[in-house]
């Protein structure tokens, strides 16, 4: 499992590592791919980017506050989220940006860290 450099949370989910099908969470494993909302971590039935929808990140798009950008990491290699999710989220004041999952999780960490309102959809890597 890939460990990750960890700044303070402040309450916030943060990943401390990821790798061999799943996620360590502030403490927690998850096996599988997850969504990581401010307050909490939810396992995610998502396997590929080909599984994406936008009922699969409903959570994500109700959440109050509303974040202001969701992360998804799209697994070992990046791959583009269809233009149709991109735009519910741009309606929704949401920016959407696609990254490999290694980066995504750092990407995310960083931002919670500085107290950003970021959501993640993470594939498992």
């Amino acid at each position: 499992m890939e460990l990750i450099h960890q700044p303070p949370s402040g309450g916030r989910p943060l990943v401390q590592g990821y790798g061999e099908g799943g996620f360590r969470v502030s403490g927690n494993r998850y096996q599988g791919s997850i969504l990581l909302l401010p307050d909490r971590t939810e396992d995610w039935p998502v396997q590929t980017m080909a599984d994406l929808t936008i009922k699969s990140l409903q959570p994500l798009i109700d959440f109050e506050p509303s974040i202001e950008l969701l992360i998804i990491g799209c697994g070992a290699s990046l791959a583009p989220a269809p233009v149709t999710l991109r735009d519910v989220f741009r309606t929704k004041g949401i920016g959407v940006e696609t990254m490999d999952t290694g980066a995504a999780c750092r990407t995310y960490n960083v931002l919670a860290g500085e107290d950003r309102r970021v959501g993640a959809a993470l594939i498992r890597g």
